[in-house]
């Protein structure tokens, strides 16, 4: 894996995660408008009077802002999923404590149109990696509504280990949701490191590292 800046992109074998910004915006909103039945069913519902972010290039600029604010602090470090210079998703290493608990989540979502093709589990892969390696974090976890079977197949692909249901966990689509939690500490990932990374990461003979 190659780090560019304050860990402004992260490289996969085919996909690589960099920060968004706002020339980015055409692209990301015609997958957000495009997918958004597909998409808005697992999200947060945004209050009534926000300005739909997919259709405002200044929202979705402010947007951009605050992750860097983020960043900067520490708190959380969100990437865009690109892949041929494109952007396809998003994947995000979210709510970071520091202290004694050392552990984050992460959450992620990708273009319907290139779901099925093992994108995601790579982007997961690699910001794992960071996590561990570079923040040094103890634990990430990932939580997922039951009958999302897209978004499970990702961990199960990653045979992430599965800690439990909790109730009523978040609120998703204005319902209170179940969700499934999956985790990952870092001896766990010392142990599986060069499985995961061999799997996902490291490129074949024939097959170049990403690097656009």
């Amino acid at each position: 894996m190659q780090f560019k800046g304050p860990y402004e992109e992260l490289f996969g074998r085919r996909i690589t995660l960099k920060q968004l910004g706002p020339r980015d915006f055409e692209a990301w909103s015609e997958i957000r408008i495009r997918c958004a039945d597909w998409l808005l069913k697992w999200e947060p519902r945004p209050p009534a009077d926000q300005v739909n972010i997919a259709y405002d290039r200044r929202v979705f600029a402010a947007r951009c802002g605050m992750r860097q604010r983020e960043r900067q602090l520490g708190t959380a470090y969100s990437y865009g999923i690109f892949l041929d210079s494109r952007v396809i998703g998003e994947i995000n290493l979210l709510s970071v404590q520091r202290g004694p608990i050392q552990t984050a989540t992460i959450g992620y979502w990708i273009d319907q149109k290139h779901a099925g093709n093992c994108y995601v589990p790579e982007a997961v892969v690699v910001l794992l990696r960071f996590a561990f390696e570079e923040l040094g974090l103890h634990r990430i976890e990932i939580s997922i509504i039951p009958r999302n079977k897209a978004s499970r197949s990702v961990v199960e692909k990653l045979k992430l280990r599965e800690e439990g249901l909790s109730l009523k966990y978040l609120e998703i689509n204005s319902v209170w949701e179940d969700h499934v939690r999956y985790a990952i500490i870092a001896e766990e990932w010392a142990e599986r490191r060069d499985e995961l990374l061999g799997q996902w990461i490291v490129p074949t003979t024939s097959e170049p590292a990403n690097r656009s």
